[in-house]
């Protein structure tokens, strides 16, 4: 049995910081790596050891399995954990982590490869008799797959990346005109996030809740459910809120995704940690959607309720120990409340910007999960996830009540948050339901039944406030020895770099050049990066047509012709960076 002595987190943010933290706890030393922009983010400060990726991107940082080796190989790391995301579902990465002789957290290449390819996962699922939507067997060639599909079987159905997840290369098409630009979205998406296109098709469900089990499967062939959680309410098929265990499910329910769920990762040879995820219809069907083979943002809700820590479980496994216990009695109810840094008022608008502010909730049940804090900056490069907060209550009816409490007291200035959905989702009948007749939450419950009356965004993010802090080599001799070392910019400027970061935020009216539906004139309306450009000068187009798509804290976005004409000017080009309020494009009716 290999012990882990020296562990590097192959991964950012929040997430990286819950590793680091488990880590500590247990006595393992640990390595952070970091992009540009993240030189001075929590989980750098708070891991032994920090180095360089050299790089803006995802595609030049956290997806470069050369560079992560070599950073493990030069601090004398002996394991590796990719949290989500990123390489956390790579069998590539996992193959080259064991054929360095480190230890990888997470579950072997060939179990990477069977069930985080979503077309395999449901070859397995459908061998060991877990219920299924219908689906396609393999990879598409082209969007011209999808439309065959879905003219056997109907709409509306779902394009799904294969190594996909979080909903990042998940786009579900209504009609047959939209289906090869959905095609392609799904495919850049899943590449940005996860650097594999490689996309599946199946029928997508209307109104479904999705439920999951959360497992742990060590080397005897051992597996158990630590608990279900309900991940229903989501926005962009991405979640917001989590809770566990999952309420109002029949003791039949339960024990099908129990029983599914073991059979599947026991067929698969899994070890580790992993999630089943599946959909309930409105009649109670339940059908199989996907395997995450890793670590979930959500695990923290099935710690609490179990008191397991899930990470420290993680490294037992990887060290060859059995778990040593069955399906732990869930007690109480736990509650997640992702805290990203998007505009509920406008869409849920991915919105990059300075963290002025952030004030943290406390008092019994309230725990936070963060990957940053007031100073920070939060980058358009990567997700808009800040926090987690996690209110764990005797029932659900006293996580609810801390949970009102706990939002309340939770701030952050300086851009915008979802909080103000949170606040509001706590004292909605739909979601507080105490019988499983008025539960009437479901996968687009946001898009198509919440009345949502929460103000825009007021604030004003200016460029500045989102410029990250520009370095400069200089060469220093220390005890006779040469070395470069990088100092912030604003030293030689004379200005602290935090005094600008922790100015009070601007308040002013909306930007009424930034209102696209008023104006001839089409404008970014957030910072982002142009993935594609539609139109060019002199195209005619009619209104709702696609004109631009951006990208933003790995979500595309799409910019649409508010109204029909010509158009007159297009100002911009495809890799482009753009601010919010940048003319994107000119249309004369």
């Amino acid at each position: 049995m290999t012990k882990i002595t020296k562990l590097l987190i192959a991964n950012r943010g929040e997430i990286a910081v819950r590793i680091i933290r488990a880590a500590k706890d247990a006595g393992i030393s640990t390595v952070a790596v970091y992009a540009d922009q993240d030189r001075n983010a929590r989980h750098t400060r708070l891991a032994h050891e920090a180095y360089a990726l050299n790089g803006t991107t995802s595609g030049d940082t956290y997806l470069v399995i050369e560079k992560l080796l070599a950073i493990a190989q030069r601090t004398g790391a002996n394991a590796i954990h990719p949290g989500y995301g990123f390489l956390a579902e790579n069998a590539e990465f996992a193959q080259a982590v064991e054929n360095a002789g480190l230890i990888w957290i997470g579950p072997s290449p060939d179990a990477i490869r069977a069930l985080g390819d979503k077309v395999s996962a449901r070859k397995i699922a459908q061998e060991v008799g877990a219920p299924l939507a219908p689906g396609t067997d393999g990879p598409l060639e082209s969007a011209a797959e999808v439309i065959a599909f879905a003219t056997e079987h109907g709409l509306p159905v779902a394009i799904k990346a294969a190594y996909g997840g979080g909903g990042r290369g998940l786009k579900v098409a209504r009609t047959m005109e939209e289906i090869p630009d959905l095609f392609d979205s799904a495919t850049r998406e899943a590449i940005t996030a996860f650097g594999r296109g490689e996309c599946f098709v199946e029928k997508f469900l209307e109104r479904p809740r999705h439920v999951e089990t959360q497992c742990l499967a060590d080397a005897t062939g051992h597996v158990v459910v630590i608990s279900t959680r309900d991940c229903s309410l989501q926005r962009r098929h991405q979640k917001l809120v989590e809770e566990a265990p999952a309420p109002f499910l029949t003791d039949e329910q339960n024990t099908t995704l129990y029983e599914s769920s073991k059979a599947i990762l026991k067929k698969a040879g899994y070890v580790g940690a992993g999630t089943c995820e599946f959909l309930i219809g409105q009649d109670g069907t339940i059908s199989f959607l996907e395997v995450n083979t890793r670590l979930q943002v959500e695990h923290p809700v099935s710690e609490e309720v179990t008191g397991i820590d899930l990470v420290r479980e993680q490294f037992r496994i990887a060290e060859g120990e059995a778990l040593g216990y069955n399906d732990p009695p869930a007690k109480g109810h736990s509650i997640e409340f992702r805290i990203n840094g998007e505009d509920p008022g406008n869409g849920f608008l991915p919105m990059p910007g300075p963290v002025h502010t952030m004030r943290l909730p406390g008092g019994p049940g309230v725990r936070v999960d963060s990957g940053v804090t007031t100073g920070d900056v939060v980058s358009g490069a990567f997700d808009s996830l800040l926090a987690k907060l996690i209110i764990t209550g005797s029932s659900r009816e006293d996580a609810l009540e801390r949970a009102r409490r706990a939002l309340s007291e939770f701030e952050v200035a300086g851009l915008p948050t979802v909080l103000p959905f949170h606040r509001a989702i706590v004292e909605e009948p739909d979601f507080i339901a105490v019988h499983a007749k008025d539960f009437a939450v479901h996968t687009t419950w946001i898009e198509g039944n919440f009345t949502n009356q929460i103000p825009p965004w007021s604030g004003s993010i200016q460029d500045r406030d989102l410029e990250e802090d520009l370095y400069r080599t200089v060469v220093v001799e220390v005890e006779g020895r040469r070395l470069k070392v990088g100092v912030p910019s604003s030293i030689f400027a004379g200005q602290s770099s935090a005094n600008r970061r922790l100015k009070a935020p601007k308040r002013m009216a909306k930007n009424r050049e930034s209102d696209s539906s008023t104006s001839n004139s089409i404008v970014s309306p957030m910072q982002a990066t142009v993935v594609k450009v539609l139109v060019s000068e002199g195209d005619v187009v009619i209104k709702g047509d696609l004109l631009v798509v951006l990208e933003a804290m790995k979500m595309e976005q799409s910019i649409v012709a508010p109204a029909g004409g010509t158009v007159l000017m297009v100002d911009i080009t495809e890799g482009e960076s753009v601010g919010s309020g940048k003319l994107l494009v000119s249309i004369a009716p």
